[in-house]
């Protein structure tokens, strides 16, 4: 019996792990290629066009060489332009990742939610598109945190991590308003929540911290449901493989995609939140 196609990850980082690892569990059987595109790591601070062109050209190369039954952008900086160019590019379904907007602004009870994204995603017409849709009675801050996404890479791969700065970068999240508090933060980054167990041990005030990848995960498994490609569901132990766009070693990050937790110095992250 052939194996069946994989599935294509596609961030500009490892902070797709995180989505990857939730295919996994909820897909053991479905095969998976990580790609990291360190050589444009990292997106935030790319102008639209270029990123837009950028990505689209590595990924629609990538789907040649691989042919994968679907791609998933484990990216929202990448989401909130590539997918429309992408889509009429490839012949399969590409699944992305957006800011939960909707189920934070369901979700909170203070009316007070922030999202914490790249600078680039707070930016995009994209992310004001799902405010005025999802969350029009909500107030939303939206933190465009310059530095999280390489103190992820820095956090999971070499173990350093700066409190002080971590605690900078989130700072602006937490906002109180007429008695009220921020009582919801959206991760708009998929290496955000490599970081999450660390921003609960020094936020100011609980709150919930909302995690894309179960949803695309569930929302992968749905397309190829529909696409007619398999799923992987009742398998296991399907093979992986990881690449970089600079050619470097990933093998510590396919590690990751079964361990039981995702260890950030010193706290667990495990891929949900």
């Amino acid at each position: 019996m052939a194996e069946p196609a994989p599935v294509l990850v596609f961030d500009s980082g490892i902070g797709g792990i995180t989505v990857a690892r939730e295919i996994r569990r909820l897909m053991p059987g479905l095969p998976l290629v990580y790609a990291a595109d360190d050589a444009g790591f990292p997106y935030g601070a790319w102008q639209a066009e270029a990123l837009t062109r950028h990505c689209t050209d590595v990924v629609v190369r990538l789907a040649g060489e691989l042919r994968p039954s679907a791609v998933v952008i484990a990216c929202n900086t990448a989401s909130t332009l590539v997918l429309p160019p992408l889509r009429a590019a490839l012949d399969i379904p590409v699944v992305g990742t957006v800011p939960a907007i909707k189920p934070a602004a369901e979700r909170t009870r203070s009316g007070l939610v922030s999202v914490l994204a790249t600078p680039g995603t707070v930016t995009r017409d994209y992310t004001f598109d799902l405010i005025r849709r999802f969350a029009p009675e909500v107030a939303i801050t939206l933190v465009g945190a310059c530095q999280l996404a390489g103190l992820a890479e820095e956090a999971l791969l070499h173990g350093h991590l700066d409190p002080a700065v971590l605690a900078a970068e989130i700072a602006p999240c937490f906002v109180e308003k007429n008695g009220r508090r921020t009582d919801v933060v959206v991760l708009a980054c998929t290496h955000f929540p490599l970081l999450a167990p660390r921003m609960a041990q020094i936020a100011p005030w609980p709150v919930d911290w909302l995690d894309p990848a179960p949803a695309i995960a569930r929302r992968l498994r749905d397309v190829l449901l529909a696409s007619g490609a398999a799923t992987g569901e009742e398998g296991a132990g399907a093979p992986a493989r990881a690449l970089a766009t600079t050619g470097r070693d990933l093998s510590a990050v396919l590690e990751l995609l079964s361990a039981e937790t995702l260890a950030i110095s010193g706290a667990e992250a495990a891929s949900s939140v």
